[in-house]
C-alpha cells in the first residue's frame, strides 16, 4: 500500500475524534514559526503548541526566502501575528552541499541551470543570524522587533537560543529596500 493510501486511513481516524473545527484564523498565540522541513522536527510537538496556536512555515534549511517573507507579511498584516521564531537544527542537510555543484548537476541532467537559490550554508548558527536579519530589514514585516532564532539539536531534542548579530544581509532577500529604523 502506498504511504499516501495509509496516511488517508489515519485521517479518517483523526477525523473521527476531531473536535476543533471551531478555532478562529488567526493563531491564539499570536506566534509565527518558520522551521526547517527536515523530518526530525515535530514543529508544535517541540513547543508545546495546539492546533490553532500559531502559524508554521516550513521549507529546506528555515531559509527566510522572499517566500518565507511572503507568508510572514499576511501571518502579521492580515491574521495579527506579533512573534517570528526561527529554528534551524543540527545535522542540517543544507550543511552538506553547495549551491553551484548542485545546479550545476541539475543543468548537467536536463540542460536548464535553476534560477532560485538553493540557500545552503556553512555555520547553522550563523545562518540563524542572517535569517533574523533579513527579517529585521525588511519593510515588509510591520513587527520586527520580536524575532529570535534557535538550533534544535536533533539528538537531544532541545532548542538552544542565537543571539542575532550585525550582519549584512545576503542571498535571496538582499535585493529588498532596507527598512527605516523604527
Amino acid at each position: 500500500m502506498p504511504v499516501t493510501d495509509e496516511l488517508l486511513k489515519n485521517n479518517e481516524r483523526f477525523a473521527e475524534s476531531f473536535d476543533k473545527g471551531d478555532k478562529p484564523m488567526p493563531p491564539a498565540r499570536k506566534l509565527a514559526v518558520v522551521a526547517c522541513m527536515d523530518a526530525r522536527l515535530h514543529v508544535s510537538k517541540l513547543l508545546g503548541l495546539d492546533i490553532g496556536d500559531a502559524h508554521i512555515i516550513r521549507n529546506a534549511g528555515g531559509v527566510v526566502s522572499d517566500d518565507v517573507i511572503r507568508s510572514l507579511v499576511i501571518s502579521q498584516r492580515l491574521l495579527g501575528t506579533e512573534e517570528i521564531i526561527l529554528i534551524h537544527h543540527t545535522d542540517c542537510g543544507m550543511l552538506t552541499f553547495e549551491d553551484d555543484a548542485v545546479k550545476a548537476q541539475i543543468k548537467d541532467e536536463i540542460g536548464i541551470r535553476p534560477p532560485f537559490a538553493l540557500e545552503a550554508f556553512l555555520d547553522v548558527d550563523d545562518d540563524v543570524r542572517q535569517s533574523i536579519a533579513r527579517l529585521k530589514a525588511s519593510p515588509f514585516i510591520p513587527r520586527r522587533d520580536n524575532v529570535r532564532g534557535f538550533v534544535y539539536d536533533v539528538k537531544a531534542g532541545r532548542l538552544r537560543e542565537v543571539e542575532g548579530g550585525d550582519l549584512e544581509v545576503t542571498g535571496a532577500s538582499a535585493s529588498l529596500p532596507q527598512a527605516a529604523a523604527r
